[in-house]
């Protein structure tokens, strides 16, 4: 009998942009139940997810491949439902954004990204400096703040758009990073190859990592 894991998202799914990745290294076995927090909503009650200037500010994608910035007090309640809904019928499941959900209330195992990527860089990065890129120029200080005491410089390039990632990346590199996250589970392998090439520097993907631990699950 197969696996099943639940794959939350911030956005819409089915992320056919990011699931084929990662059941790549998961393996025949597992079988993906995935569910959007914006799968019900119109166009209408997702522009109501806007944020605020003082809000914290995440980005998904929607089924028409469109990115929509979303406020991460306002998604919560919509992304609780549906972790509530989708546990009915999985043994465990991974919340597909490496944003941060302490208050998500799970009765079944589940996976926060955030977590592991902090835990996997504090694992390997010794005496070295976290380069971290983000889809938003907006996000870095938010997004800053869950890395702790980790010595980190960030820039941002979207995975949603056709953005310059040479730059950030020599950037982050001439400030002195010797490993780098990108820190959004929409970046493909192809972002992290090119970043890869360009600074010759590790870089760790949000995806591929958090897959592999969910192997470990199933």
């Amino acid at each position: 009998m197969d696996e099943k894991i639940g794959l939350l998202t911030i956005g819409q799914s089915p992320r056919s942009d990011m699931t084929p990745e990662m059941k790549a290294l998961l393996g025949p076995s597992v079988e993906f139940v995935e569910v959007g927090a914006l799968d019900d909503l119109n166009e209408n009650e997702i522009r109501q997810l806007s944020p605020d200037s003082n809000e914290t500010t995440y980005i998904s994608r929607l089924r028409n491949r469109r990115s929509v910035k979303l406020s991460k007090s306002k998604l919560i309640p919509y992304l609780q439902n549906q972790l509530s809904k989708v546990e009915e019928e999985v043994s465990s499941s991974i919340v597909v954004c490496t944003g941060s959900f302490p208050t998500l209330k799970n009765k079944k195992p589940i996976l926060f990204p955030d977590q592991v990527l902090k835990n996997v860089v504090q694992a390997v990065l010794g005496s070295g400096k976290l380069g971290l890129i983000v889809p938003l120029e907006e996000q870095r200080m938010q997004l800053l703040d869950k890395w702790g005491s980790i010595p980190v410089v960030a820039a941002a390039a979207s995975p949603y758009e056709k953005a310059d990632f040479e730059k950030p990346a020599l950037e982050l590199k001439e400030k002195g990073a010797t490993i780098f996250v990108l820190d959004c589970m929409g970046y493909t392998n192809e972002h992290k190859q090119k970043v890869k090439s360009i600074t010759g520097l590790p870089v760790i993907l949000s995806r591929s990592i958090v897959a592999r631990i969910a192997a470990e699950m199933a």
